[in-house]
């Protein structure tokens, strides 16, 4: 496995890149993203895999990453990627980037019958390789800087195994006549793009305890569910962090104790807007 890699942060080493990207035919693609923290996902980094060599390009420090624009778009140049569908909509809402000729590893593996279908195992039944998938470090905070050796490393070894992958997969697909099949799907990925989160208009009524209240206190729970909806958009919020379920009940449940329920830290962010929505008459 080559372990090779360049990590992309500065203007010199993305020029760099350029020169290493601007020949390939056949590109390994990967991301590391935060869904959990943000109520955008946060695109974190991403992984390009040509010429013996990744690069780990770090999308958090304003980079110029148009060099990589044409070889996403060219459909002589293979891109190969695995569960593709959101990396895609990322760099699309991200950079604007389009893409053709993709080869999506997860879906081949479905079109071939495979029922597991982590890469994990896909890399093992195919090549007979054992990947190092620790759950620990993919959850780890890839949105701060700067990364550990254990995530580089981690970012590093996905997309190197793709190019073998790749070529056992097409093989495979060619011999049970499913080629069509998966152009076809795989044009469906790369045709996928990302939507802004929709507001559950009713989500407030499944917070634990609204049955129980009376009428005044479901319209305030209402009110403090869109409120904090539309704050965690604003502020990039996940919505669960900025404040949970059960704390907006017990907002509503015990108006007027605001200060006593939140943190110090949230109540200084967030009290005077509570504290507004709450003291409304409800009844007018």
């Amino acid at each position: 496995m080559n372990m090779q890699w360049l990590l992309v942060d500065t203007p010199k080493s993305a020029k760099r890149s350029a020169e290493y990207i601007q020949n390939a035919s056949l590109l390994a693609i990967d991301t590391e993203y935060d869904s959990f923290r943000y109520f955008r996902e946060k695109l974190c980094l991403i992984q390009v895999f040509t010429s013996g060599i990744t690069l780990i390009i770090d999308p958090t420090v304003g980079l110029d990453l148009s060099f990589l624009a044409w070889p996403l778009k060219n459909k002589s140049v293979v891109k190969i990627m695995h569960a593709a569908d959101n990396d895609i909509r990322l760099l699309k809402r991200d950079y604007g980037f389009e893409f053709e000729n993709i080869f999506d590893t997860h879906r081949a593996a479905m079109l071939l019958g495979y029922r597991q279908l982590s890469l994990e195992t896909i890399v093992r039944e195919f090549l007979n390789i054992e990947l190092n998938k620790s759950k620990k470090v993919q959850r780890s905070r890839w949105d701060l800087r700067p990364l550990t050796d254990t995530q580089l490393a981690y970012a590093v070894q996905d997309v190197t195994v793709l190019p073998a992958l790749y070529e056992k997969q097409l093989a495979a697909l060619k011999e049970q006549g499913l080629e069509t099949a998966a152009t076809d799907a795989f044009a469906k990925i790369a045709a996928c793009c990302w939507q802004e989160r929709n507001f559950d208009r009713r989500g407030y009524t499944r917070i634990k305890g609204f049955c129980a209240m009376d009428n005044r206190r479901k319209e305030l729970l209402k009110k403090l569910y869109l409120w904090r909806f539309e704050k965690a958009r604003e502020t990039d919020c996940a919505i669960f962090m900025l404040l949970p379920d059960d704390k907006l009940a017990e907002l509503v449940q015990n108006r007027g104790n605001a200060r006593e329920i939140l943190s110090p830290e949230k109540y200084r962010r967030y009290g005077s807007d509570l504290e507004l929505i709450l003291g409304q008459d409800t009844n007018g």
